[in-house]
Order: C-alpha cells, then sequence, then structure tokens
C-alpha cells in the first residue's frame, strides 16, 4: 500500500503529493486499527466490550455536564473549542465512580481486583477523550464539521466512534481482549 501511494505522489502530477499520502496512509491505520479491535472485542464477552462503552458514553457524559457546570479553563481550544479541563478531568472522575459502584454493588467483572478495574477505567477514560480530540483534530486540519452526513447532527460516523477507535486497541494492550 505504501508503494502504491508514493508511486501515486509521482503520477498525479503534485495533484497527490506526500503529505496527502502520508494522512491517508495514518488515516487509514488509525481507523482500520480501532475497528480491526472492535470487531475482536467480540470473542471476550458482553461484560468487557460494555465496559469499554461504559467508560467511553460516563466520560462524555460526565464531561460534558461538569464541563458546561463549572468550565473554565479550555483543553485544546483550537482543536476542540467547547472542550475544558474541568469537564475532562470531570468525566473522568464520573467514570471512575460508576465502574467503582458497579464492582462493588453487583460484583461486576470479578475477574479484576478493584483497584486495577478503576485504574483501567481512568487510562481508558483518558484514552477515549483523546480519540475524541485526534477525530477534532483531523476535521480541523481539513476544514469540515462533521465526518460524515450518515448521522445528520452527530457530527459523522466517526464522531460515534472516535473514543472507541482508541479505547478497543488500549483494552487490547492491557490484556482485556485477550
Amino acid at each position: 500500500m505504501a508503494f502504491l501511494l508514493l508511486l501515486h505522489t509521482v503520477f498525479s502530477r503534485n495533484r497527490f503529493n506526500f503529505d496527502d499520502a502520508g494522512a491517508l496512509a495514518l488515516a487509514t491505520l488509525y481507523v482500520g486499527t480501532g475497528f480491526h479491535y472492535f470487531v475482536q472485542a467480540r470473542a471476550v464477552g458482553l461484560a468487557v466490550i460494555m465496559f469499554g462503552l461504559l467508560i467511553v458514553w460516563l466520560t462524555d457524559s460526565g464531561a460534558y455536564m461538569v464541563g458546561r457546570a463549572i468550565g473554565k479553563h479550555k483543553l485544546a481550544p483550537k482543536i476542540s473549542p467547547n472542550k475544558t479541563w474541568e469537564g475532562s478531568i470531570g468525566g473522568s472522575i464520573v467514570a471512575v465512580i460508576v465502574v467503582s459502584g458497579l464492582f462493588t454493588i453487583f460484583n461486576w467483572l470479578p475477574q479484576y481486583h478493584f483497584f486495577e478495574l478503576l485504574v483501567l477505567a481512568l487510562l481508558l477514560s483518558i484514552a477515549g477523550q483523546m480519540g475524541d480530540l485526534i477525530e477534532s483534530g483531523f476535521k480541523r486540519h481539513y476544514g469540515v464539521k462533521d465526518s460524515g452526513n450518515i448521522l445528520p447532527g452527530h457530527g459523522g460516523i466517526l464522531d460515534r466512534f472516535d473514543s472507541m477507535l482508541v479505547v478497543m486497541p488500549l483494552m487490547a494492550i492491557l490484556g482485556m481482549l485477550s
């Protein structure tokens, strides 16, 4: 694939350059790897998949609510102007608190120790937020508001999965998907 992209830069008469080839290769790896691990996660079981999804959803919702309530310090104003440090930290705290409650009350994911699950929740929460910022960075770089129009008002398909494209590979690296 790399050879074909480089060859295309030669024969496209400067309509497709090395920057275009690099961005295309990087985006393909980013999206392809993320969805690959999303598919691989099916073999692990619903509880672990739900853990990843729940962390992302709790972080997003918590960040939005905390950021709207007390957010003052911009996290990455040139990439995502509405995100704040307070919202980011608040979202991670919400995710960790809910996971600790689920573990304590329902003995959810008993294969993990309590502290281990909290550390995983925190790491995945931060990773999910990084995935969201990566997607925002792509869109800002290319001057588009949405990554597609299949889901109007939702920023496109990649906006629905941006956090999971980072969370699922990290879950695999951490051994949760093995």
